[in-house]
């Protein structure tokens, strides 16, 4: 019988390893009448397209997926994670080296969160790392007042539910009491929307720092706030079998990208 499938993939995925937009913005970028193949808008995601295909996004020809690549970044505390903030707040994009290419978070850390945050400028690990499945442990250093206890700390240990939604076991540890505060260690493998701060004010706790220091395999070390760190090829071959998953119609690089790309933020005024 011969095989119907059409060539290529689809073209959103196509959009998310150019790195333009993660799959789910292509989507809707798609939806929106903003992308066409071969001169044609379209407005369904269920296309497949081959290197042949002329795709412009928001009528900018897409280049040919770079290398795919990843970074560590500290961030500060006081950026939302957007590339837009409808309230004109600061964003983690003004934040980075004019040097880096296009880039998108790899998941969130919201407005007073702070430590690792993962870039990368391909939407297939974009999507690989956030997925529940992949289930790579984050770890936080959190400050909370109070005084915490192991009986006070058990229902995030066997995994607790807030307004309604149902968070899964958290490893939490107690480090050391100063004054008035707490230091914990707390171990994520999915991370919902402000789970720790909600979770912790149920059981009657206030985290007032939050830092993660480490996402699987990736670590925050000793970085400095607002710096930025390239993730070596062969630690993400190794960590992500990159090998198996090239994007499709990459150009091998003329040189192997720099390895470290760092920056401080400047001091603030006043």
């Amino acid at each position: 019988m011969e095989n119907t499938t059409p060539k290529g993939e689809r073209i959103a995925k196509v959009i998310a390893r150019a790195g333009r937009a993660s799959r789910r913005e292509a989507e809707r970028m798609i939806e929106e009448g903003r992308v066409t193949v071969n001169g044609k808008t379209i407005d369904r995601a269920a296309l497949n397209v081959t290197d042949k295909d002329k795709i412009t996004v928001d009528g900018t020809p897409l280049e040919a997926p770079e290398e795919p690549r990843l970074w560590l970044y500290h961030k500060p505390t006081g950026l939302v994670t957007t590339t837009r903030d409808e309230q004109g707040r600061p964003t983690i994009y003004d934040d980075l080296p004019e040097d880096l290419p296009r880039v998108m978070s790899v998941g969130r850390l919201d407005l007073n969160s702070e430590g690792l945050l993962l870039l990368t400028n391909d939407g297939g690990i974009k999507r690989k790392l956030e997925l529940p499945s992949t289930g790579w442990l984050r770890k936080y250093r959190v400050r909370v007042n109070g005084r915490p206890t192991d009986d006070m700390l058990k229902p995030l240990r066997d995994g607790i539910e807030v307004d309604g939604q149902k968070f899964q076991p958290m490893q939490v540890s107690l480090d050391r009491q100063q004054g008035a505060n707490a230091w914990l260690t707390v171990g994520l493998r999915e991370g919902k929307n402000r789970e720790i701060r909600r979770a912790m004010t149920d059981i009657g706790l206030t985290v007032n720092r939050l830092i993660r220091v480490s996402y699987g395999p990736f670590q925050l070390g000793q970085m400095k706030q607002g710096e930025v760190q390239e993730v070596r090829r062969k630690i993400l071959r190794d960590q992500l079998g990159l090998d198996a998953e090239k994007p499709t119609g990459t150009a091998k690089p003329s040189r192997p990208p720099k390895r470290n790309v760092t920056r401080r933020r400047p001091p603030k005024k006043g």
